[in-house]
């Protein structure tokens, strides 16, 4: 039979619950169970098969279906709560940054993203680094922050995963209809598409703009896929970090070029940008162009303007994870740009100059962003120690523990991540006001109050919902790879509820080690196989399709859970996303995590555990160096004197394997006559009393305003007034200070220091004085000091990552010599006994400068001739 077409009949919403749409078109969805189940309840299977997409199921749904729950009083009743809560908080009186900053309120910042992990239902992300910029948009969202969201709309999912019968992964790429996603067309007054220009190179590429509402913050995504553009210009937003290098810059340009270009196409004017990790560095190349053409500024003078309100967040602590190009695709992509703003080729390159260490050098996008940014953050505190280290290049003769690298340590969006029966659980114990009370640590203390039969029971319940999950995924699975139907009988007998389960889900990067558990498989097994104290382990979570040494893991463990021993106690389960993900984090006893240290900048999947009653056990690396206390969960790997990295795999998985045998698994088995841990579960509250108010996205996203966005917004005030006076008076000093520094000289007396090793008592006073030549500059221009640094032998092995404590003390002038030759003095007092090196240098100084060190200027006693 052969058919003339195809018809699709969209169903209409009755009157009664008309408002569906304006649920459906708002990821406020994605962290309101309750609006999620209005979907649900009407159709079940329709919800779970359009991943639960809110506006695809409103297309495809039965339209008697919709009439009859239009009827249902109690579907009613729902339907109407929701929509009050959904106002509510859609038209808030006051909310959190109105309050605190009632002046500020309509001052807008602008945060740039390569991908946004908002909602399985919007899969535009690969993995952690978008879904923590999915949780800080919801944050910013209920603390009502100004914040508009800019990213990619790309046209096909990152990729979906599937594992064959023989345990490779197979990545499936699903074009996506925009239309059928909850996004809105950016239109004119027409009714036609808003589509704006983008140099892409000497290529003029087109793309229309996809408005995303994240509650009450919107999020703008540009799509390169329209009939305006060749067919390889259409290519550019297909895949989230797909094709080649000269795919990866074109994509690059369209999100930060082209977002500026849209945000000033709808009219939206922010005061402070905020990039998150590299990939969107060239809004700050536009944002220069803008002032260089429209407000007839020099280049280095609008450089200072956009660098004074601008924030760069990194999240990468290896260098290999920055992203870099050879000197010839800057050439192509930006030689118009350089000859446009009337600057030479190699100070446009000097910008994000990065010499290899075979001599030939590169262009490092983490190097430009540093550049072009005032304000910059590691994504944990020893993240941030390890990216002054990493980055110390760009501050080259400043010491790596005053690069200006501060940390902001990542958090999780609360009410995405807490599933629906600890959510009532909360509201039961601690009252519906635990949502107002997120970075509360002294509310979050009722915790303990909770009795440990209700925790207990809440926590089995929300894994066997878990289990449910992947036994329907396994038999999936099966089915396809065809593993037979006395496998897919056993699946009804595996996964028990009652078993401790681990979990370990991520991005199967190599150095995250997801088969670190399995070197001594016959010790596991005993483990697992314990006839009274049995484990049972999953693992999920995709391999970049490139990352070969990824996918050998993922095959690894799958055939060791073909294995007999591991049979029916590992699963690896295929499909990773935000739903899979939610579950787990969700349902485990306990969340691994062994990547090897200091490989992992934060990481937040452990936070997600735990805020559901998770325990961790984690390396301690990223945010578990600030979670861990000692009775939160259990540490390993902080030993940094390994020889080579077989050795560090050795001692770690032997520390797994003696913590499992010796604390966690006696402790979860360890039950009362009905069954319960109460040992285990003191070791759950102290988990949720210790993380849950501390490592949030709420006050996460407050630490930003705080250290980034308030500053950044008042720098606005100053850089950009009509005459832009600050910014070229700042870029003016700059360059006479750089021509002039080399001049600058600092020398002591040969009778001011007898003798250079000095013994003091502790709190007894020494007096320091040195004379300074400035040549040109003037003493109001500099800034004089002691630098006094602790000295540690033992430094470079176990304290390999942690910073050396330093003190400065200012010198003050005391008389002009002669001519440009001052005498400075000062009397100090080390804070602490101890060893210390102490020197004196000269840096300059400008009101306006964000830091003393942030020219990378400095002229010390040690070296000056």
């Amino acid at each position: 039979m052969s058919f003339l077409g195809t018809i699709q009949v969209v169903p209409e919403l009755p009157d009664e619950i008309k408002r569906l749409k304006d649920i459906a078109n708002n990821l406020y969805f994605s962290w309101n169970p309750e609006a999620r189940q209005l979907f649900r309840t009407i159709d079940r299977d329709l919800w779970q098969n359009v991943n639960h997409n809110p506006v695809k199921f409103l297309r495809e749904v039965q339209q008697k279906k919709l009439e009859k729950y239009a009827e249902d009083p109690e579907y009613l009743s729902l339907f109407k709560k929701v929509i009050v809560e959904f106002d509510k908080y859609m038209n808030p009186k006051e909310t959190w940054y109105s309050k605190n900053f009632p002046d500020l309120k309509d001052k807008l910042i602008a945060y740039f993203s390569a991908e946004f992990g908002l909602h399985e239902s919007l899969p535009i992300y690969a993995g952690g680094l978008g879904v923590l910029a999915g949780d800080h948009l919801k944050s910013c969202s209920d603390l009502g922050i100004p914040v508009v969201g800019v990213s990619l709309f790309y046209h096909q999912t990152y990729f979906t995963q599937q594992v064959d019968a023989q345990g490779k992964q197979v990545a499936i790429y699903t074009s996506q209809n925009p239309e059928e996603l909850p996004l809105d067309p950016i239109l004119r007054d027409d009714g036609n598409p808003v589509i704006i220009d983008i140099m892409v190179g000497n290529q003029s590429v087109k793309a229309r703009i996809w408005k995303a509402q994240i509650g009450r913050v919107d999020a703008y995504l540009l799509d390169t896929n329209i009939s305006e553009n060749t067919a390889e210009a259409r290519t550019i937003t297909a895949r989230l970090y797909g094709g080649d290098q000269e795919m990866r810059i074109s994509q690059e340009i369209v999100l930060g070029m082209g977002g500026v270009i849209a945000l000033q196409t709808v009219g939206l004017k922010p005061v402070a940008w905020h990039m998150n990790e590299g990939h969107s560095v060239f809004l700050a190349l536009e944002r220069i162009k803008n002032l260089v053409v429209t407000e007839k500024l020099k280049f280095h003078e609008a450089l200072e303007a956009v660098k004074a309100t601008t924030i760069f967040t990194t999240h990468t602590p290896v260098p290999a994870g920055n992203d870099a190009f050879p000197l010839h695709i800057k050439d192509k992509y930006f030689q118009r740009y350089w000859e446009e703003l009337n600057i030479s080729r190699h100070e446009f390159i000097e910008l994000g100059s990065q010499i290899q260490p075979e001599g030939y050098e590169i262009f490092n996008l983490t190097i430009l962003s540093l550049k072009l940014s005032r304000f910059r953050n590691g994504v944990s505190k020893l993240h941030g120690e390890i990216s002054r280290n990493m980055w110390s290049t760009v501050w080259q003769d400043i010491p790596a523990e005053e690069v200006p690298i501060g940390s902001i340590t990542n958090g999780v969006h609360v009410l995405t991540w807490v599933v629906y029966k600890m959510r009532k659980l909360f509201d039961e114990h601690l009252g519906i006001e635990w949502r107002q009370k997120l970075d509360d640590a002294q509310f979050w203390k009722g915790i303990y109050e909770i009795p440990d039969e209700a925790l207990w029971k809440a926590k089995l319940e929300v894994k066997e919902k878990m289990l449910s999950h992947l036994r329907e995924r396994l038999a999936v699975q099966y089915r396809r790879n065809k593993v037979g139907i006395l496998q897919l009988g056993r699946l009804e007998g595996m996964l028990n509820p009652n078993i401790l389960t681990i979990g370990f889900a991520r991005r199967f990067a190599t150095y995250k080690r997801g088969n670190l558990i399995l070197r001594d498989p016959e010790r596991l097994k005993r483990i697992l196989n314990d006839r009274d104290k049995p484990v049972q382990i999953i693992f999920a979570g995709k391999a970049h399709p490139k990352d070969h040494g990824g996918q050998a893991i993922i095959t690894d463990i799958y055939h060791r859970s073909q294995e007999d021993g591991f049979r029916g106690k590992i699963f690896y389960i295929e499909g990773y996303d935000m739903h899979l993900g939610r579950d787990l984090t969700a349902g485990v006893d306990l969340w691994l995590n062994n990547p090897r240290r200091p490989r992992e900048a934060s990481g937040t999947s452990g936070e997600k555990a735990s805020l559901n009653g998770g325990i961790n056990l984690s390396v301690l690396d990223g945010w578990w160096c600030e979670g861990y206390n000692g009775k939160n969960g259990w540490a390993f790997g902080d030993r940094e004197d390994y020889q080579n990295l077989e050795e560090l795999d050795s001692w770690d998985s032997d520390a797994v394997y003696d913590i499992l045998e010796n604390d966690i698994v006696p402790l979860y088995y360890d039950r009362d006559k009905n069954e319960i841990s109460h040992g285990w579960i003191q070791v759950m509250k102290n988990s949720l009393v210790s993380i849950l108010p501390s490592l949030n996205s709420t006050r996460m996203v407050k630490e930003y305003v705080n250290q980034m966005y308030l500053p950044a917004v008042k720098n606005y005030k100053h850089f950009f007034d009509k005459q832009y006076v600050i910014a070229k008076e700042l870029a003016q000093w700059i360059d006479r200070v750089q021509n002039h520094w080399v001049k600058v000289k600092v020398k002591v007396s040969k009778d001011t220091l007898s003798n250079n090793s000095i013994i003091l008592k502790y709190k007894q006073p020494l007096k320091l004085n040195c004379e300074v030549f400035l040549g040109e500059l003037k003493p109001e221009e500099v800034k004089v000091q002691i630098y006094l640094v602790e000295d540690n032998n033992d430094f470079g092995k176990e304290k390999r990552f942690a910073e050396k404590r330093f003190e400065l003390v200012e010198m003050e002038k005391k008389k002009n010599i002669n001519g440009s030759r001052y005498l400075y003095e000062a009397t100090f007092i080390p804070s602490e006994s101890g060893n210390y090196q102490f020197t004196i240098r000269v840096l300059p100084y400008h009101k306006d400068q964000s830091s003393l060190v942030e020219t990378g200027l400095v002229h010390w006693l040690n070296n000056a001739s």
